[in-house]
């Protein structure tokens, strides 16, 4: 059965950067775990928060598309619900989180992926969605 995943920004932003530090290889887990999920012929969820949190990041919307061009076959792209912004800014102000990371454990659980993050605000959400990083997934 195939398997579906929903990474965080933090987690496109290892991948495409390659970001590794001392004693934590985050680009290496986000690519050993892309490289997984290919073998196995899963899926990756993508959402439109992602392109916009990226873009914040600093990248143009050419070079996202150039980025996810590479990985096409295993992608899946969702649009964040009205229902499902209007939960995140609730959940955002009575737990004191992001409401983008509100909205990724949202978009997650309805789609139901596995979140993958290595973020710690998604333990206030653990009755949405139960979190997986990328190193216990390779």
């Amino acid at each position: 059965m195939t398997e579906k995943y929903y990474l965080d920004t933090s987690i496109w932003l290892d991948f495409f950067e390659n970001r590794n530090e001392p004693n934590l290889p985050k680009g290496d887990w986000a690519h050993k775990l892309l490289n997984k999920i290919t073998e196995n012929n899963d899926k990756v969820i993508y959402s439109d928060i992602v392109i916009l949190e990226l873009g914040v990041a600093g990248y143009q919307t050419h070079e996202i598309e150039n980025l996810f061009q590479k990985i096409k076959p295993i992608l899946v792209f969702v649009e964040s619900t009205e229902k499902q912004m209007r939960k995140a800014r609730d959940l955002s102000s009575k737990r004191d989180i992001p409401k983008g990371d509100a909205l990724h454990a949202l978009i997650a659980r309805d789609n139901k992926s596995t979140l993958v993050t290595l973020d710690n605000h998604f333990k206030k959400l653990l009755d949405i969605t139960k979190p997986k990083r990328p190193q216990d997934l390779i």
